[in-house]
């Protein structure tokens, strides 16, 4: 067996699958191991690909005591049944546009040099090249907007940061990544580090900013420990200090750790917390472009947002552009989730609809039920049932159908589900996760859990269904941010595709 190289996932949903295990069987048998993020094919994990005269050939799910037979397989050429060949020719991953994962899975996310060699830095030494109004210009040609909710598009940001007065400025990247079914943050900084730090290098030269931040959740440990290694790694190589691979631009970054609060993903609340403070909404104006991180001016982007900013730069803001439709342009990373199939990230540009992605690509329920609702964009996203799944996957078609994108997680929910229960629980969520700063969202969860669990056991409820709807509008338009204000979308959904659920019911 000796000889032998292996490429194995240490991605966190590897190692919750039995990856640690996998790897210690293929060092008893001294195989060379190169630890890598995962592909996002997470029903095949732990993937295991070894290097054989024919390429690399993947074998998934495996756990340890399928090892021996599959190095066997590998060194005579002989059939294995959790054989899937070249995982590159895989279905799943042959139908995507892998513009920001293209790397993860492949290269050993903890050193820069193998990071460079995959064409990692040309977007950078671009950006050091043409200058700060270039490289904003081309994040507008581009088309690129915010991943993290919002849809705002970067340039806007970006522009009014390096047109705002300040001695210092700052980059701060949200980590954050608290909504149910999303883990695309957190596998690019497990398996591609070095392009997040490129990305908000990038952002910092065209802002003037000398320092980032990546403000990371709790929860993320192995995403922590990766970070930390690559900007430690990179601080040596000389990517971050006070010369940035040898030019004046004096940028570095801090990594973070969030203290599990999901209100803290709301940027100015974010802020609150990396200044030490309890994490609560700031009002706006003044917005942070102008005073934000210790009064400073300051852009605040997600992962997504920061990863896609090298690809823009190595390329063209016009090859960027030519992804996707309408005003959602670029790649997106899907993540599907919930009970699906082929659970996992499929980066794709915007345009296949949810009837592609949920039934197609990802193969409908695991359990075989029929599905009855999907749910995108988070706990605070919309419902959409089978009869909406003709929407196509952009900021605009969603908008228009009462749904948000959010960071592109996608909940798959069977016919079992009890849409009434969801509703109450986006209220609960709420009064659970309210920094308590706003009275529409502190007390209008509170209401609104009230009010559903009246509807449930009584009958006659068309006046507290209206009263339910009333309270919506007042939580949307009053709340100071968006978890009091999104509240609306998943509970207006259920009542809208769902009424037969809002029946009482023996509780």
């Amino acid at each position: 067996m000796n000889g032998l190289r292996a490429r194995l996932s240490h991605d966190a949903a590897a190692l919750a699958l039995g990856g640690r295990s996998v790897a210690r069987a293929l060092r008893e048998k001294n195989v060379e191991i190169l630890c890598v993020g995962s592909r996002g094919l997470f029903w095949l994990e732990p993937l295991l690909e070894i290097e054989t005269s024919g390429g690399w050939q993947a074998f998934g799910p495996v756990a340890a005591t399928d090892v021996p037979t599959i190095l066997d397989a590998a060194r005579n050429g002989t059939p294995h049944p959790l054989f899937l060949g070249n995982i590159q020719d895989h279905p799943f991953l042959k139908a995507q546009t892998r513009l920001t994962f293209a790397r993860c899975g492949t290269v050993d996310p903890s050193s820069l040099d193998a990071y460079a060699h995959a064409g990692g830095l040309v977007g950078l030494k671009h950006a050091l090249d043409v200058g700060p109004a270039k490289i904003i210009e081309e994040i507008a040609a581009s088309g690129l907007r915010g991943r993290g909710g919002a849809g705002f598009p970067a340039a806007v940001k970006w522009s009014g940061a390096a047109a705002a007065a300040g001695d210092e400025k700052f980059v701060v990247c949200n980590a954050d990544e608290g909504d149910s079914g999303t883990y695309a943050d957190r596998m690019l900084m497990e398996g591609d580090p070095f392009l997040l730090i490129e990305g908000m290098i990038i952002a910092g030269i065209a802002i003037a900013g000398t320092k980032g931040y990546v403000y990371i959740r709790s929860e993320y440990p192995h995403a922590i420990a990766a970070m930390r290694r690559a900007v430690e790694n990179a601080r040596d190589h000389g990517l971050l200090g006070k010369s940035v691979l040898g030019t004046y631009h004096v940028f570095d970054i801090e990594i973070r750790a969030g203290a599990g609060s999901y209100v803290c993903g709301e940027e100015t609340a974010l802020l609150e917390s990396l200044e030490g403070k309890r994490g609560q909404v700031r009002a706006k104006p003044p917005l942070p472009v102008h005073c934000g991180l210790f009064g400073k001016p300051t852009i605040i982007n997600n992962v997504l947002t920061f990863a896609a900013a090298p690809t823009i730069l190595a390329h063209g803001g016009a090859y960027y552009q030519s992804f996707g439709r309408g005003r959602s342009r670029g790649t997106m990373p899907i993540q599907l989730a919930g009970d699906i199939r082929y659970g996992g990230l499929f980066e794709t540009a915007f345009g296949p609809t949810l009837e592609t992605l949920v039934n197609d690509i990802g193969g409908g329920t695991r359990s075989g039920r029929p599905v009855r609702a999907v749910q995108v964009g988070g706990p605070l996203g919309a419902y959409f049932p089978p009869a909406l799944f003709d929407t196509p996957f952009d900021y605009e078609e969603f908008t228009n159908r009462g749904g948000l994108l959010g960071h592109g997680g996608i909940v798959v929910f069977n016919d079992t589900v009890d849409m009434a229960r969801q509703a109450r629980f986006a209220m609960e969520f709420c009064a659970i996760e309210s920094c308590g700063k706003c009275t529409p969202c502190r007390i209008g969860s509170v209401r609104g859990m009230e009010t559903i669990d009246r509807i449930l056991k009584e009958d006659d409820n068309a006046g507290r269904i209206a009263l339910l709807k009333d309270l919506c509008d007042v939580m949307k338009s009053g709340s100071l941010c968006a978890l009091g204000g999104f509240v609306p979308y998943p509970v207006l959904s259920a009542l809208e595709h769902f009424p037969e659920d809002f029946v009482r019911r023996c509780l």
